[in-house]
């Protein structure tokens, strides 16, 4: 799949209509899947700062809650209510996915094929993989652990953006 035909994947949002990484078309976009329980989840806070930083510049964290380690909330509700309350969230959080397995988003079918830097692609290891989608289609892919203030992570998005 080229990386047009992966902006025209259609994704939820939360209040339950439609959209697609076509409303980021030029941008440079972090998707990430979050989970409010996650040991991981301070990552939000960093998250939150990148997208305070550079989003009027042509940048976006997406975040996509999946519960697939059994580490996110149940309802909707819970979760914007967790995402703005304990970490001031402001970017786009859409509705829970399915990042593994048979009933896999077309989104992360398509994400999975990125390879990291160990030169590996597949299954999502852990709550807070990301991907760095370039305006020119490529896409990066960094571990779980990986700070999202990583220098690597910063200088991508810094050497990328539009405006």
């Amino acid at each position: 799949m080229s990386s047009m035909e992966i902006r025209n994947i259609p994704i939820d949002k939360m209040d339950g209509t439609k959209t697609s990484l076509n409303e980021y078309a030029g941008d440079v976009v972090l998707v990430v899947n979050v989970a409010s329980r996650c040991g991981l989840a301070p990552q939000y806070a960093k998250l939150e700062e990148l997208q305070r930083e550079y989003g009027n510049r042509g940048f976006s964290v997406l975040g996509f809650p999946s519960n697939q380690f059994l580490q996110e909330l149940s309802s909707k509700e819970a979760i914007q209510e967790f995402c703005s309350t304990t970490y001031g969230v402001t970017f786009p959080v859409f509705d829970k996915i399915r990042v593994n397995g048979r009933h896999t988003h077309p989104l992360y079918s398509e994400l999975k094929k990125t390879k990291d830097d160990g030169g590996k692609a597949g299954r999502i290891r852990w709550n807070f993989e990301k991907f760095l989608i370039l305006p020119n289609g490529q896409t990066r892919c960094f571990s779980p652990r990986t700070e999202p203030d990583d220098p690597a992570i910063v200088g991508l998005i810094e050497a990328n953006l539009p405006r």
